[in-house]
C-alpha cells in the first residue's frame, strides 16, 4: 500500500464527498467502494481519451499554448533549468540533467511517480461526483518534519515513468471522469508534467489542471506556468521565517516567498469561482493548516489575506494536524491542534472580513 499515501487528509478523507467510506490505516490510505485506484507500476497506455466531466464551453489554459506551440518552448526552457537546477526556491544548481540530485533528492531529471487515482478527500468544488484526478509525485523541495506523507516526500517512494507513461495516466483520469488533472507536490517535476501536457493535450486532454503546492515557489517558474493552469492549490504554512527555517529544513524565506507567490497565483486565475454543479474549473483555493501552539501563525495568516486579496478569496481552514515523522522530537509540534487553536483562526478569518471559508466540524477536534 505504500503507492497510496495521501499528501493531506481532510475530513473528507474519512467519509468522502460521495458518502464513500474512506479510512485510514497508519499512513495508508485504503478506499473502500471508492473507484479504482492505481498505483504508478500500472502504466495506461497515451490513447485517445474522450472528454472528462468539465462541460461543454470549458476550454483548459493549456490547450491554445499547445496550439501554437508554445507548450513545448516553456517546457524546454524549464528542462534546460535542471542543467543548473532552479527550479525550486532552493536553487540547489545540481545538474540533473546528468543525474545528480538536489535538496529534494529527485533522481536527477529521471522521474518518480507514487500513485495515482481519483481522489475524494479534496476540497468539495474539485471531487464533485467524479473525484479529483490526482497524480502523486514522489520528492519535495520543502522537506518538513512534520509530513504524514514522509515515505513519498522524504524516502522517494515510488516507481520511474517516462513522459508517455505521465500522459498517459493524465488521459486515463480523464477517462475515468474525474474533474481535473491534480498535480501533488509538481514544482521539482514542472519540466516532465509540462511535456506529458503537451503530449496528453494533443491527444485529446481537456481538463482543468490544478497545481498543488506547498506554496513556496520562484516567480520566474510561476510566470512560465502562466496560461497552463487553470487552478493553483497552494498551502500557505508559515507567517514567521523563523518556523519554517525550524520545521522545513532551512526554508527561511517561505513566508516572503509564499507570500510573493499567491499574489502572482491570483494574477493569473483571480477568484475561484464553481461552474456547473459546484465544480470549480479556474480560480486560486487557499490551504492552511492550524498548528499547535500558533506555529503557523495562523491569525497573521488571515490578516494578511484579508488585505491583500479580495475577501471572497477561498480559504480552507484546515484542521487536520496529527503529529508524524519527525514531529515528536519538536515539543512544540508533538501533539494534535485543540478545538479552541483551531475555532479561534475561524473567528480571526470571519473577524477580516474573509467571506468564502472551508469550515470543518468542530467533531474532528473533539
Amino acid at each position: 500500500m505504500d503507492g497510496f499515501f495521501l499528501k493531506k487528509c481532510t475530513r473528507r478523507d474519512f467519509l468522502g464527498n460521495s458518502g464513500k467510506l474512506c479510512v485510514l490505516a497508519g499512513m495508508s490510505s485504503i478506499f473502500l467502494n471508492c473507484p479504482e485506484t492505481a498505483s504508478a507500476d500500472n502504466e495506461p497506455k497515451t490513447e485517445v481519451a474522450r472528454p472528462g466531466k468539465t462541460g461543454s464551453d470549458f476550454e483548459p489554459a493549456y490547450l491554445q499554448l499547445h496550439q501554437k506551440g508554445e507548450l513545448k518552448k516553456r517546457w524546454e526552457k524549464l528542462w534546460a533549468m535542471m542543467e543548473s537546477c532552479q527550479l525550486c526556491p532552493r536553487k540547489c544548481g545540481d545538474n540533473r540533467l546528468k543525474g545528480m540530485s538536489g535538496v529534494c533528492r529527485s533522481p536527477g531529471a529521471r522521474l518518480i511517480i507514487s500513485a495515482y487515482h481519483p481522489h475524494f478527500g479534496e476540497e468539495r468544488p474539485l471531487v464533485g461526483n467524479g473525484g479529483s484526478g490526482t497524480i502523486f509525485f514522489s520528492h519535495c523541495s520543502l522537506r518538513c518534519v512534520f509530513c504524514q506523507n514522509w515515505k513519498i516526500s522524504h524516502i522517494g517512494s515510488g516507481s520511474e515513468k517516462n513522459i508517455n507513461g505521465l500522459a498517459g495516466m493524465m488521459l486515463w483520469l480523464q477517462e475515468k471522469g474525474c474533474h481535473n488533472i491534480n498535480l501533488v507536490t509538481p514544482t521539482h517535476y514542472s519540466p516532465h508534467i509540462l511535456r506529458a501536457l503537451d503530449v496528453a493535450a494533443g491527444k485529446g486532454l481537456r481538463l482543468p489542471v490544478v497545481y498543488n503546492t506547498s506554496g513556496w515557489e520562484r516567480l520566474e517558474i510561476l510566470n512560465l506556468l502562466d496560461e497552463i493552469v487553470d487552478i493553483y492549490l497552494p498551502d500557505f504554512k508559515y507567517w514567521d521565517g523563523a518556523m519554517s527555517a525550524k520545521f522545513s529544513a532551512g526554508a527561511e524565506s517561505y513566508p516572503e516567498m509564499a507570500r510573493e507567490a499567491i499574489l502572482e497565483m491570483h494574477r493569473q486565475v483571480g477568484v475561484a469561482k464553481s461552474a456547473k454543479q459546484g465544480i470549480m474549473q479556474r480560480g486560486l483555493m487557499l490551504r492552511h493548516l492550524v498548528m499547535p501552539n500558533n506555529t503557523g501563525g495562523s491569525e497573521k495568516i488571515m490578516e494578511w489575506i484579508a488585505a491583500n486579496l479580495p475577501k471572497d478569496t477561498y480559504v480552507n481552514i484546515m484542521a487536520q494536524y496529527t503529529p508524524a515523522f519527525r514531529a515528536y522530537d519538536y515539543p512544540e509540534i508533538s501533539r494534535r491542534t485543540s478545538g479552541k487553536e483551531y475555532q479561534r483562526v475561524v473567528q480571526r478569518a470571519k473577524d477580516v472580513g474573509l467571506t468564502n471559508l472551508d469550515i470543518q466540524g468542530s467533531w474532528w477536534l473533539q
